[in-house]
């Protein structure tokens, strides 16, 4: 499914078949009572480095909402063009763990455009019932950055890991996420990247096994994303406790530039 999407979304990058209007469409996909694969999801779990259990990871959905958001986001009737999009921010509300044997169904919706200091942006919004939300902030960038503050020096490392363009092609092989940004140098190239870069939701997810023992039942898991983190690439993984929550980040290149920062928030 999502290898169709994305040519569509890739073919509205085209003039004839480019925006869509100035607001978000009012409407709502779903996928009922979703059959989890336990092989899908093992494959999820080794690549993100989970354990592998019949309980999903909490961000384990995404994956599954992401044709969903991918089908709106590549419509006609979307006002910004798809490919060239920047994924900013993510926050998971996990409010009960799922197990692999429930049949959730999900919703995915648009909302909030909006404008931004360098650009314009919105927020895709996926639900499973009472049990799991999730909103990812994408920014379509209009104007150049005007540089942030200087960010404070990275923590000590906990553990370093080596990320390499094959760890994006099987994140993708599993996500469907096969934005070519991620897969290829000559196609990152076109979308200005002198390297591919790793996926983001990928790093949140090895943030997020890598404090699997510490994760609270219930919990609210937020990440901004940073400086695109290009592969290969040794990646410092550090994490502390923060005003009754878990924070953590990670670091990588001479200038050990921030890639994710997070916390995660007992609910």
């Amino acid at each position: 499914m999502s290898s169709g999407l994305y040519a569509r979304a890739i073919a509205r990058q085209l003039p004839l078949l480019g925006g869509g209007g100035d607001s978000l469409p009012d409407r709502e996909l779903t996928l009922d009572r979703v059959q989890i694969d336990r092989e899908h999801l093992a494959d999820y779990d080794e690549v993100c480095g989970f354990r592998y259990r019949d309980r999903l990871p909490p961000t384990y959905l995404h994956v599954v909402a992401f044709p969903l958001a991918l089908e709106l986001m590549a419509a006609r009737d979307f006002p910004l063009k798809p490919m060239g999009l920047v994924h900013v921010a993510n926050r998971i509300e996990q409010r009960r763990p799922l197990e692999a044997a429930e049949t959730p169904s999900l919703r995915v919706r648009a909302e909030d455009l909006r404008e931004h200091p360098r650009g314009t942006q919105f927020d895709i919004v996926a639900e499973a019932g009472d049990a799991w939300l999730e909103r990812s902030t994408y920014l379509r960038r209009e104007k150049p950055g005007q540089g942030g503050g200087e960010e404070e020096p990275p923590r000590e490392a906990s553990a370093v890991w080596r990320v390499t363009l094959r760890t994006a092609r099987r994140y993708a092989a599993v996500s469907g996420d096969r934005n070519p940004i991620h897969l290829h140098r000559l196609t990152a190239r076109a979308f200005g990247q002198p390297r591919p870069i790793a996926h983001g939701m990928w790093l949140k997810a090895r943030c997020v096994a890598a404090l699997e023992d510490r994760l609270p039942a219930a919990c609210a898991i937020e990440v901004r994303f940073g400086s695109p983190l290009r592969l290969p690439a040794s990646a410092g993984f550090s994490t502390w406790e923060e005003e009754g929550a878990r924070a953590f980040a990670v670091h990588a290149g001479r200038e050990r530039r921030k890639h994710i920062e997070g916390r995660i928030t007992p609910l």
